[in-house]
């Protein structure tokens, strides 16, 4: 099924808003990670936990689930689709190994933002939580790779995509 045109519009500019707002909002959270990576003060330190909970739950996890849902509907939608070149199928596995990890380093960002909500826990445990900034800065990695290849759309088709290609050939002779 291929979109109209105004769809294809509308549902490109969504996943456009939804992945580049991902980008965005772990470059917000890479900025409290260093602080909590390098801060010796433990208010520092709790607020940063805090925040960085609430952002990785209420902004990223959403902007994460509604890119990878977007991308699937445009790839299906459009000439693109889903599994004919080999630039598509990358991010979308991209995608969602992204999306697995971060769901899964949600779980390590809530146990520290517990900690640090409990009023009994002092600047040295604080200090001794470590920070996720591997996860983070190659997260945002990971989704610049994503967004280079889908900006600069490298040939190769899949051997699907190839033989869709000559189907397609085939009955459009006369």
């Amino acid at each position: 099924m291929i979109m109209t045109p105004r769809l294809r519009k509308f549902a490109l500019a969504a996943h456009i808003t939804f992945s580049v707002g991902w980008i965005g909002a772990v470059a917000g959270y890479i900025a409290l990670d260093i602080a909590a990576a390098t801060s010796r003060d433990a208010q520092t330190l709790r607020t940063a936990y805090l925040a960085m909970e609430l952002i990785a739950w209420y902004v990223i996890v959403p902007l994460a689930l509604t890119s990878l849902l977007t991308g699937l509907v445009i790839s299906v939608g459009t000439r693109w689709g889903l599994f004919r070149h080999y630039w598509v199928l990358i991010s979308l596995l991209l995608t969602i190994v992204a999306t697995l990890v971060l769901l899964v380093e949600v779980q390590t960002i809530s146990y520290f933002a517990d900690i640090a909500a409990d009023p009994t826990t002092s600047g040295d445990d604080l200090r001794a939580l470590g920070s996720t900034l591997v996860h983070s800065v190659g997260g945002t990695v990971v989704l610049l790779v994503i967004l280079v290849l889908n900006v600069y759309k490298p040939r190769g088709m899949t051997r699907y995509g190839w033989r869709k290609q000559q189907e397609q050939r085939k009955v459009s002779r006369p």
